[in-house]
């Protein structure tokens, strides 16, 4: 069953129908939950409102212990086409223009933030800020038809902060032929590049997603916890750094209960018995 996340008010009133929210959340099973951009007749452009949504639910979701997994799918044939140019034409300022992008990189940063795994269930075209929502997102499942491109040079305006998470993904000079092109990707294409993980058929993709979310949630919440947290820590790090921080974090984990199972069982030549992998 959706349940609508606009603002905290609106969850309760009644007031609006699922069909008026941009972002909707559903329970998939327990531990993994389904965000649905839905904007469809807008191909999900990031409005303020969407973006807004997406940050409380971002917000929510870091503090639930009960959730483990979070894929980030799409209403309609696009992912999402990016910022909602009409909006910005709405009003001209570079105040007005600074707030949103920097709304936009909140949000995005909040995403890799999370304590859980997101995976990008991409449907369709993902351009601009779109592009950069799915290489945000830790993991990314497409549909064999889907197309990626980060178009913003052909209107003039060259696609800067979608370029961070796209240079973060992909090789250098990869991620500039597309930037500086506009150019449109194809879903095999993406893969080899490596903004993506997986192409499927178009028929099997929440099922290949929901696949792949479930083998996330069959392994121990604190090891994918502090394992999330330290590989974007570390990425950022000179290599001295990086080791640093992985050995502080591999000490901890080491501590955890599950580990010390998982380390007994592969002793004693036996599966481990997680403790919340069974848990939710």
């Amino acid at each position: 069953m959706n349940a609508p996340l606009d603002r905290p008010a609106d969850r309760f009133s009644g007031h609006q129908s699922s069909d008026d929210l941009p972002v909707l959340r559903s329970v998939v099973r327990p531990g993994l939950v389904r965000l649905t951009l839905n904007r469809p007749a807008a191909f999900n452009a990031l409005s303020e409102d969407m973006l807004a949504a997406l940050q409380a639910q971002c917000d929510e979701i870091a503090q639930d212990r009960s959730i483990r997994v979070v894929i980030l799918g799409a209403a309609g044939r696009a992912f999402c086409a990016g910022h909602d140019l009409k909006e910005m034409r709405s009003q001209p300022s570079e105040d007005y223009y600074q707030k949103l992008f920097g709304q936009c990189t909140d949000f995005m940063l909040s995403l890799q933030r999370l304590p859980q795994p997101v995976i990008a269930e991409v449907q369709g075209i993902a351009t601009a800020a779109g592009c950069q929502l799915v290489s945000m997102c830790d993991l990314a499942v497409a549909a064999d038809h889907a197309k990626f491109a980060v178009s913003g040079v052909n209107l003039g305006l060259f696609c800067s902060t979608p370029g961070v998470g796209l240079s973060r993904n992909l090789l250098r000079k990869q991620a500039m032929e597309m930037l500086l092109t506009g150019d449109f990707i194809s879903a095999q294409e993406a893969l080899t590049r490596g903004l993506i993980n997986r192409v499927v058929a178009a028929a099997d993709l929440s099922t290949e997603t929901e696949a792949l979310a479930a083998k996330i949630l069959a392994k121990p919440e604190a090891a994918i916890r502090l394992g999330k947290r330290l590989f974007y820590s570390q990425l950022e790090s000179s290599i001295e750094d990086a080791y640093r921080k992985a050995g502080q974090t591999m000490a901890c984990n080491m501590m955890d209960l599950e580990a010390l199972e998982g380390v007994l069982a592969f002793i004693e030549k036996r599966e481990p018995q997680w403790i919340t992998a069974h848990r939710s």
